[in-house]
């Protein structure tokens, strides 16, 4: 049950357009089979040349869309790994140009958000807070891309866009906390070495359980292959399932997202009196969380019916909602329940993985909500711009089924963290990783984007995160945190878009050359 809870809540549930087909086609003979399997173990790329005004000034780039090969101790081929890398023209000394490596979560979600939302030197055209334009999607030119301050390489896991296992591979030795940072890393490693890039300062970008991917990484990369880091950039992270799970019968979460539960309630104006600061308003109910309502979920089931009664007014009046629905809950609403009782009135339905988004209630009397409205919103349009983009501009991949993303994935979510003394830990967490990796490279910096609106992974679980981070103050000082009025995929958000790009330019320009 717990890890069907965490694939549904902890991933980042992508959409329902994107096809799942079994890796196999039909059994060929055996020298057919031969040739195929040669075919498919041969790295692959398509180059083409282009240009985009940033900031300013105009930046003629290199597109290589393809994939490498990566392959086991004793050489055999066992997976492709699709990449697109987007590279600086005219470039003489490569080590003086920092390359950032980037990619979405889920666990098995393919990068077209960042890709083509905000990082890329093209993105899909979508209304923010709202559905899209209907077919025929649009693209423009990413003025808000950082290709002029850092090279790009957009990543697609195994199992995901054209990645897939090959030989006697099998997709369950990528799916896990430790499988998938074992490729990830393998992966980074080839692609450094083939493209010249060891002299060159090294980013890690991930959203969402990319922040898992990024904390460990940052860890293995320098303790396997002698990669350290200048940067890593953890948008809306999600790097422990003890914080950032509720609905799953720990306590702790459940402080940890009411802040978000109240800025949802705050943004569509079921807060009364409305504070005019969310950011004071977030100072408020961080402190209630913390000093009220955690020693009351402390005591369990065996608190007063007084204190229960007075705390359940305080979360009604934070969220929008009833205490009698808090009491009925005995003080523990998850997210998803929220999400489906902040506007049941008006039989509506609020997002999760940006809650300034609504949608019409499936079953108004269901006890939690049946969709999130974000994707039907946006998902398509990401998704019909990216192929068409990938297969025109990019030339690449039109005979191929690219994966949006995996669905019905068995992700194994234990992980050994550094110092476990070969224990494995049952619950996922890279929060160790990056505490070690930050101890270990005294260069190593950290940026955290993240929005008030995202219940797929609420700012005050980031923050407990990096509050339990095991490093010394001089190391906490190398951690920026930057807010954003949006969502999970803030950079929906023209405002934060601006914002995004700003913070993550400047982060990149400060550090790489420390």
């Amino acid at each position: 049950m717990a890890r069907a809870l965490w694939t549904r809540l902890v991933a980042f549930p992508l959409l329902a357009a994107a096809t799942v087909c079994a890796y196999g086609q039909a059994e060929p003979g055996a020298g057919d089979a031969a040739q195929a399997a040669a075919e498919e173990a041969k790295a692959e790329q398509s180059r083409t040349r282009h240009q985009v005004e940033i900031a300013g000034s105009k930046i003629r780039y290199t597109a290589t869309a393809g994939w490498l090969i990566l392959e086991d101790d004793k050489d055999k081929p066992i997976a492709r790994f699709e990449y697109t890398a987007y590279t600086v023209d005219g470039v003489k000394d490569l080590s003086r140009r920092p390359v950032m490596f980037a990619y979405n979560g889920g666990p098995g979600s393919s990068s077209i958000w960042l890709h083509m939302g905000i990082l890329g030197p093209r993105r899909a055209v979508v209304n923010d807070n709202g559905y899209a334009p209907p077919p025929p999607s649009e693209r423009i030119s990413n003025a808000y891309s950082v290709l002029d301050v850092t090279d790009i390489v957009m990543i697609d896991p195994v199992g995901t866009g054209f990645s897939k296992p090959l030989g006697e591979a099998k997709t369950s030795d990528f799916w896990g906390v430790d499988q998938d940072l074992k490729s990830v890393a393998q992966f980074i490693e080839r692609y450094v070495s083939q493209n010249d890039r060891w002299a060159s300062p090294k980013y890690l970008l991930g959203e969402s359980y990319g922040g898992m991917r990024s904390a460990g990484l940052a860890y293995l990369l320098q303790s396997q292959y002698g990669m350290n880091l200048n940067g890593v950039v953890l948008v809306s992270p999600f790097l422990s399932a003890g914080s950032g799970v509720d609905g799953a019968e720990i306590d702790l979460p459940h402080v940890l997202y009411l802040p978000t539960l109240a800025a949802t309630a705050w943004y569509h104006n079921a807060v009364s009196p409305r504070p005019a600061s969310l950011e004071a308003f977030m100072q408020e109910v961080e402190r209630f969380s913390y000093e009220e309502y955690a020693p009351a979920l402390l005591k369990g089931y065996t608190i007063t019916p007084a204190e229960k009664q007075q705390v359940a007014a305080r979360l009604a009046a934070y969220t929008g909602t009833s205490a009698d629905y808090w009491d009925k809950a005995d003080l523990r609403v998850s997210h998803t329940q929220f999400l489906q009782e902040l506007q049941r009135n008006r039989r509506l339905i609020t997002g999760r993985i940006d809650s300034r988004f609504v949608g019409p209630a499936v079953n108004p009397l269901a006890e939690s909500m049946d969709y999130d409205p974000f994707f039907p919103a946006i998902a398509p349009a990401f998704t019909a711009a990216f192929l068409d983009y990938l297969h025109t501009e990019l030339e690449f991949g039109k005979d191929e089924e690219y994966k949006v993303s995996a669905f019905g994935i068995e992700w194994d979510w234990k992980h050994k963290p550094p110092g476990g003394n070969g224990w494995m830990s049952p619950v996922p967490n890279t929060v160790p990783d990056l505490a070690m990796a930050m101890t270990m490279n005294p260069g190593l910096h950290v940026l955290v984007q993240q929005g008030w609106y995202d219940l797929a992974t609420p700012h005050l679980a980031m923050k407990h995160d990096l509050d339990h981070l095991d490093i010394t103050p001089q190391a906490r000082e190398r951690i920026r945190v930057e807010y954003y009025e949006a969502g999970h995929m803030m950079y929906l958000h023209e405002p934060s878009m601006r914002k995004y790009r700003d913070d993550l330019a400047g982060f990149i320009r400060d550090t790489d050359r420390l």
